[in-house]
C-alpha cells in the first residue's frame, strides 16, 4: 500500500518543488494549504492549481484568522519592504509563529490519515532570515510531535518531518522542481502583487525568485522584474 504524506503548499516555488519531491518518492500526497487572513489571495489559488497539477489526492484549504492577531506585513496594514533582503534582523513579513501553527495542524491531520510523514518546503540558504525555518525548530517540533499524539505514544508509528529543501539554494531548488515537471507558470511568490496578481518585483520573495531563476539559467514564466 502507497504510504501517504502531507505536505504544506503555499503555492509558491518552494511548497510546490517539495510537493513534486514526495510525489516522486512514491507518497500519497495530502496537500495542506491556509486561509489566514493573507492580504493577497493569489497564492491561495496557485495551490489550488499546483496541487491539481501535481496530481495531489486531497488538497484541504483551513480557514485561520490570523489576521486578527496582526503582527505581519503579511496579515496586517503594514507595508510590506522592499528592495531590503540581507539587511539585519527578522523582517516584518515574519507572521509570528506561522510554521509552528502550520505544523500542528498537519500533524493533526496526519494523524487522521494515519500519514507517518510530513513535509514542509522551509530553506535555511536563500530566506528571509524567518526563525522558524531554521533545522533547529524543525528538529524541536518532530520531536514535541512524537511526544503529543496517541499513535506515536501508542506505539504504532513516528512522526518524520521532510525538510527536502532545507540546505538547497534558490537555483537548486528550481532546477529540482523543473526536473520533477513542475509548472512554475502556477506559482505565486509576491509578498505585494497588485489587483491582478502580478509580482511588484521589489519584495524578498520576488528577489530571491528572479535571483534563483538566473542562477538556475530559466527564464520565470512570471515577470518579477517589477511593475511599470
Amino acid at each position: 500500500m502507497q504510504k501517504k504524506a502531507v505536505i504544506l503548499l503555499s503555492g509558491g516555488v518552494d511548497s510546490s518543488t517539495c510537493l513534486a519531491i514526495a510525489r516522486s518518492l512514491d507518497f500519497e500526497t495530502h496537500a495542506l494549504s491556509f486561509d489566514y487572513g493573507q492580504r493577497h489571495r493569489s497564492e491561495l489559488n496557485a495551490a489550488r492549481d499546483v496541487a491539481k497539477a501535481l496530481g495531489a489526492a486531497e488538497h484541504l484549504i483551513l480557514e485561520l484568522p490570523l489576521r486578527r492577531i496582526g503582527g505581519s506585513a503579511l496579515t496586517d496594514d503594514i507595508d510590506v519592504p522592499k528592495d531590503r533582503l540581507g539587511s539585519p534582523g527578522i523582517p516584518v513579513t515574519y507572521v509570528p509563529a506561522r510554521n509552528t501553527i502550520f505544523l500542528s495542524l498537519a500533524l493533526g491531520w496526519a494523524e487522521v490519515l494515519y500519514a507517518a510523514d510530513i513535509f514542509i518546503g522551509v530553506n535555511a540558504i536563500d530566506y528571509s532570515g524567518y526563525p522558524d525555518c531554521r533545522p533547529v525548530f524543525i528538529e524541536a517540533f518532530e520531536r514535541m510531535a512524537n511526544l503529543a499524539t496517541r499513535e506515536t505514544v501508542e506505539g504504532r508509528f513516528a512522526f518524520s518531518i521532510h525538510t527536502p529543501l532545507i540546505r538547497m539554494g534558490k537555483a537548486e531548488i528550481i532546477r529540482t522542481g523543473a526536473a520533477l515537471g513542475v509548472d512554475f507558470s502556477l506559482t505565486r511568490s509576491c509578498y505585494d502583487p497588485d489587483e491582478r496578481g502580478r509580482p511588484c518585483g521589489h519584495c524578498d520573495s520576488c528577489i530571491l525568485r528572479c535571483k534563483g531563476f538566473a542562477e538556475a539559467g530559466l527564464a520565470d514564466p512570471l515577470d518579477t522584474g517589477g511593475r511599470t
